[in-house]
């Protein structure tokens, strides 16, 4: 059992990855694999109808999964095409995520009547819906960072309500019962002589259709100009007012109408052959926005990053029961998870690098999957020289760690967004920021290798003397490279900022956040040499760049000022200081006198 142990943990954790390429499973009847490889523009992105499905569930209620008041349990796709062409129903869906007490006054409602206490339907916000957009235009007029927090729950309840009331004025006809009849009889209003009382119907056919036009959330229905080159892309709403100024069918708008009504009759086989229609006409103007939506929706439904956490999680804990027995089989196995996983996330940010047609790191989100990758792989590496278990275990810690981050950033939309005009550069994305992000990875790594000296030597007898000295040169070895790519990445970016804005350094908070990382890392090797700290002292500091590397990477961000302030989140900042006090903690017993350390070496 013991040899054998760490190939059949490398097999369950292949077979449990692919599991996750099972296609979702929805309506009886209903292709909505089909339906959500669908690709629509939004925010400058082409990207499939499942994506904004899953983004859009995360925006209302932080979570993908949605249950019915009837118990009944919702993929994202089906839930979007309730929303879009089932409306009067997804009213009664509990995906409204509200968590502040007084924002239920407001809307006159009680944790009881909510799902969890703390998500409620449209239905239950609808009456008190006008009062909510005052209170959230009344908010808006204090500055971001002196909201309280009621103002700031109102804004993000307000704008969940706006982005379900976008979604459903996207494809349906407000106050439609017939949405395939209406878009039929267009041509029948286009025609010249009409009488009174069709030029009324007329007119209000175009107010509803300017209405969808204005409001709607994506556009729907490509356009093209000469031989079939893509040109933009159009709103439901205004497409359907163009063929009906035209006095022409748009095949594009009736097949979307045609869907709608084959959805709310119940007719799964027209669904379907009009999903495939759908996706034959997108081909044939733009190939590549198909095949890239086919990709999207696999990627999405194998969710690597979130199968790479219970991963992580097993690496951490198979390496700490190597400590206490059976010492080899058990590290192996947490080896093999901890590159199974690590392997998983390759492919993820591998998949978003091609979807983008970027490098890595282009926000928040994604310096959060790449600070984890670049401290697994650094991991991996401690691993094959120090065979101690001590990689999987700070990497299991780290991994989770930085998906759990990146997890709460998705919470805001489309993680895969349009760049800043200023950040629209792939060249210093690829040289800048990944050299920048890797110097957070090793910073980051040194300070948890220390963790993992301090608990083990004041909580456990495991920290005999071989350990300690391979986790100090494990640690002043990751300090050595972070102080590198640290400083490296500071001078690229000043030269970035000469390139954009016309100065090489202008004491931004971030930049200053990037200066005092090189400072610390100097420090750190500076006292080192000079003998003014020693094993444990040099422990306590790594432990204390943890620190200062969470400052420089969330918490000038939060500022509110600066040219690389990307606004205050009252989440990322609750979770910054409760990292640092955690962080001060394992400093303080980094102190305790040696007496007070449980390992017998430490004596």
């Amino acid at each position: 059992m013991k040899r054998y142990l760490p190939l059949i943990v490398l097999v369950l954790a292949l077979v449990y990855l692919g599991t996750t390429f099972r296609e979702p499973h929805g309506r009886v009847g209903f292709d909505l694999g089909s339906f959500g490889r669908i690709p629509i523009l939004l925010n400058g992105r082409i990207k499939p109808l499942d994506t904004v499905a899953r983004t859009s569930l995360l925006s209302l209620q932080g979570r993908q999964r949605l249950v019915t008041p009837e118990g009944r349990s919702l993929a994202p796709g089906e839930w979007l095409a309730e929303v879009l062409y089932q409306p009067e129903k997804a009213d009664t869906y509990r995906h409204f995520l509200i968590e502040n007490a007084e924002v239920l006054d407001l809307l006159g409602l009680r944790p009881e009547e909510g799902d969890g206490g703390k998500r409620f339907s449209y239905a239950q916000v609808r009456a008190r819906a006008p009062e909510l957009e005052r209170q959230g235009r009344l908010a808006e007029e204090t500055e971001a960072q002196l909201r309280s927090p009621f103002q700031r729950q109102v804004i993000t309840v307000r704008n969940r309500v706006v982005l379900y009331l976008r979604l459903k004025a996207t494809l349906l006809l407000p106050d439609t019962t017939d949405p395939a009849g209406e878009i039929a009889a267009m041509t029948g209003l286009a025609r010249p002589g009409l009488d009174a009382t069709e030029q009324r119907a007329r007119e209000a056919l175009a107010n509803r259709l300017t209405y969808m036009d204005r409001f709607g959330y994506f556009r729907v229905v490509p356009r093209t100009q000469g031989e079939g080159a893509l040109r933009e892309w159009d709103t439901f709403g205004a497409a359907a007012l163009a063929a009906l100024q035209a006095g022409r069918e748009s095949r594009g708008v009736s097949a979307h109408a045609e869907l709608a009504a084959a959805w709310r009759t119940g007719d799964g086989d027209r669904f379907n052959a009009l999903t495939q229609e759908l996706h034959r006409m997108i081909e044939a103007i733009d190939p590549v926005a198909l095949r890239k939506g086919d990709f999207e929706t696999r990627f999405n439904a194998a969710a690597p990053f979130s199968s790479s956490m219970g991963l992580y999680v097993l690496a951490f804990l198979l390496g700490v029961a190597s400590w206490l027995g059976w010492t080899e089989p058990l590290r192996r196995s947490a080896f093999v998870l901890l590159a199974v996983a690590f392997a998983a996330s390759t492919l993820g940010i591998a998949a978003r690098m091609w979807l983008e047609g970027r490098p890595p790191v282009t926000n928040l989100y994604s310096s959060a999957l790449f600070v984890g990758w670049g401290a697994v792989l650094l991991c991996l590496v401690l691993e094959r020289m120090y065979r101690n278990a001590v990689g999987p275990v700070a990497g299991g810690m780290i991994g989770l760690a930085t998906l759990v981050i990146a997890h709460h950033l998705s919470l805001s939309g489309d993680t895969m967004e349009m760049m800043r005009a200023v950040l629209d550069s792939n060249f210093w994305l690829a040289t800048h920021v990944v050299v920048i992000t890797v110097g957070y990875s090793a910073m980051f790594l040194a300070g948890f290798l220390a963790i993992i000296y301090v608990v083990r030597g004041v909580l456990t007898s495991s920290l005999d003397r071989g350990t300690r000295d391979a986790l100090y040169r494990m640690v002043y070895g990751v300090v050595c490279f972070a102080t590198l790519f640290n400083l490296t990445g500071t001078v690229l970016g000043g030269i970035w900022a000469d390139q954009s804005w016309g100065r090489f350094w202008g004491w931004d908070p971030k930049e200053n956040g990037a200066l005092i990382i090189v400072i610390w890392s100097a420090v750190m090797l500076h006292a080192r040499l000079a003998g003014m700290v020693r094993e444990r002292g040099f422990m306590g500091m790594a432990v204390f760049g943890n620190i200062v590397t969470s400052w420089s990477w969330f918490g000038t961000n939060m500022l509110g000022v600066g040219l690389h302030s990307y606004g205050f989140m009252d989440a990322a900042f609750y979770a910054l200081v409760s990292f640092v006090v955690s962080q001060l903690v394992i400093i303080a017993l980094c102190l305790l006198p040696e007496a007070k350390w449980r390992s017998a070496d430490s004596r």
